[in-house]
């Protein structure tokens, strides 16, 4: 009896042994699926920032960048030259040089095409020949959201303009080719005018306008009677200087010319 009472405690004993090694064996099993779990949710969390941040560099804002400054200056050919030179040093290009006189002052202005990224050191070059600007107006517009629900149109109608050339394979009479190619027509005239809009936009983002009006001051005696008679003068005075340096340009032509004179007249008198 002894013996069955013992052999049962040990069989008991064993029972409960495997009993807490398999519960062990669980809870350190639960313990790492909840590490992989945890680890599994900031591996996906880590991945949707990605493709976040990856979205927002690829969706890039589509900037429209304009400005106008006006200012004094003392010589209207020397900025003029100075603002055009900037313009050609940075690839831009003038879209309109205008100029007007009025009672009391000679104004220009300059409208310019530059690039988008150069905007701000082209206008930085030109702030330092001025002592001031009398107005300063820079307007920045946001056309991301055009620009992208144009290109979404645009990708659309060529989606459907291939379906379209895949009915028009399969058409059999001539009345269903007419009808498909009637429609074809229609859809390439949206692609064209949604492709110009498309491209409208990016020249427009590409490239910002820079309006430059800068006037010098008229003097009264510039103005008055007896200030445009000295001026005319001085006019005529120059005149006569540049008359004389062309002279001397062409001196040798004209002692050929005397030299012949003198030649043909001798001549006729000999012959009479």
């Amino acid at each position: 009896m002894k013996k069955i009472m013992l052999f049962l405690s040990l069989f008991l004993l064993m029972i409960s042994c495997n009993t807490n090694q398999e519960r062990a064996a669980e809870h350190e099993m639960m313990q790492y699926d909840a590490a992989a779990s945890r680890k599994s949710v900031v591996a996906d969390q880590k991945l949707k920032q990605s493709k976040s941040n990856q979205n927002e560099a690829n969706t890039q804002r589509k900037l429209i960048k304009t400005g106008n400054v006006s200012f004094e200056t003392k010589d209207l050919d020397k900025t003029r030259k100075t603002i055009i030179d900037l313009v050609n040093q940075y690839n831009g290009y003038i879209a309109s040089d205008n100029e007007y006189k009025s009672s009391d002052r000679i104004s220009a202005t300059i409208s310019t095409r530059i690039p988008a990224e150069k905007f701000d050191i082209i206008l930085d070059e030109i702030a330092k020949g001025v002592k001031k600007f009398d107005s300063k107006n820079i307007r920045i517009s946001d056309v991301t959201e055009q620009f992208l629900d144009v290109e979404a149109r645009l990708k659309t109608k060529k989606a459907l303009e291939l379906k379209y050339l895949e009915i028009l394979k399969k058409a059999k009479t001539v009345r269903e080719i007419l009808d498909v190619e009637r429609e074809l027509g229609k859809l390439r005239a949206d692609i064209e005018a949604t492709e110009g809009r498309l491209k409208y936009l990016q020249n427009q983002v590409s490239f910002s306008t820079l309006s430059i009006t800068f006037y010098k001051q008229i003097s009264a005696s510039e103005t008055s009677f007896i200030g445009k008679i000295t001026k005319a003068f001085k006019t005529g005075f120059e005149n006569v200087k540049d008359f004389f340096l062309y002279l001397i340009h062409i001196w040798p032509f004209i002692i050929i010319l005397f030299l012949l004179f003198f030649y043909l007249r001798k001549r006729r008198l000999s012959t009479k």
